[in-house]
């Protein structure tokens, strides 16, 4: 059956929400916990995350970011216009809710200024530097947190695949981006990689010979050791057996961004569907909602929308806005099938 581009684009930005939901009740806990609190399946679907306030479906920090990304691209597409679009995500950290005259149409959502751990180096990168710092090349260590590869770069990157601008395009606009934030070469990398993978799915390339071609692109930067490294190890670990938790875990825990990107992998390659993919990339002892997120991202384009589960569509916050969003990115780009 043939995806439209449609479709994929909307399971990218959908599947990423409904990963980030599934994963942000257990975010942080390890994987007995999971179990324990759970059942032996751990996580089988949304529920609300015990804190006060939460309900299932809840999205953070990871979803929020991806918006503000796909806003960056509408207004340019420089790391000029991502880093303000950045920035004004920084403000929903800080603020209880909109305000009026929002700097930006994504300002004026309340639910977008909730705050569930987002990660230190998006807030500090973007706080430390309220002006635009200009981006080194790819492959270097950046200006802003050298020493930082958390995940955060891979979680909102996303819509850089989305353009349908090629591969080769959509990796260096991702890692340029990255170093808005974390400067050391393995989150650009890994952003950039994650991109271009997406870019290549979106033609209707089947995993196993997008991700090779990612990882060919990948290896011509410098410094790219780590996520070749990473991407490997998900992909024999995928042909070893069936998929599992103790799997998943055999490839990272995701807090940095080549384990992130590579679990995601793992778990599309490994799972026989949508709902399975995401379930498996949640249920382990590290950064579940970030995971949760990029394996959505990935496999909604995989699939496209309508293989997505939809109880858990149907429940996940802020949909509506996020199928705006992604319409919006299609209309930017001519897509019309």
């Amino acid at each position: 059956m043939t995806i439209s581009r449609i479709d994929r684009v909307h399971g990218s930005l959908l599947g990423g929400a409904l990963g980030d939901a599934l994963g942000w009740p257990v975010e942080f806990r390890p994987l007995e916990r999971i179990r324990d609190d759970f059942g032996p399946a751990g996580v089988t679907g949304l529920r609300a995350a015990e804190r006060p306030g939460d309900r299932a479906g809840d999205i953070t920090d990871d979803t929020q970011m991806t918006l503000f990304t796909v806003e960056g691209l509408l207004a340019g597409g420089t790391p000029n216009d991502l880093h303000r679009s950045y920035r004004h995500w920084l403000l929903t950290q800080h603020q209880e809710g909109p305000g009026p005259a929002p700097a930006s149409p994504l300002l004026a959502h309340a639910f977008l200024y909730a705050r569930r751990a987002p990660g230190n180096a998006c807030l500090s990168g973007l706080a430390d530097h309220p002006e635009f710092v200009p981006p080194v090349p790819t492959g270097a260590v950046g200006p802003v947190n050298g020493h930082s590869k958390g995940c955060g770069t891979v979680m909102r990157s996303a819509p850089f695949g989305l353009l349908g601008q090629g591969p080769e395009d959509s990796f260096e606009q991702a890692a340029q981006c990255a170093q808005l934030t974390h400067g050391h070469p393995t989150g650009q990398l890994a952003a950039g990689a994650f991109a271009a993978l997406l870019d290549l799915i979106l033609t209707g390339l089947p995993l196993p010979q997008a991700l090779a071609a990612t990882v060919e692109l990948l290896a011509d930067h410098p410094n790219a050791g780590e996520t070749v490294e990473a991407l490997d190890r998900a992909v024999r670990i995928a042909a070893e057996g069936p998929p599992s938790a103790e799997a998943v875990e055999r490839v990272g825990l995701g807090w940095i961004a080549e384990e992130c990107l590579a679990i995601a992998v793992y778990c599309a390659l490994a799972a026989p569907d949508a709902r399975s993919a995401l379930l498996l990339s949640v249920n382990h002892s590290g950064d579940s909602d970030s995971t949760g997120a990029v394996c959505g991202n990935l496999v909604g384009a995989l699939y496209g929308a309508a293989a997505l589960p939809a109880d858990w569509l149907a429940v996940v916050e802020g949909r509506e806005l996020i199928v705006r969003m992604a319409d919006a990115l299609l209309k930017h780009t001519g897509a019309r099938h």
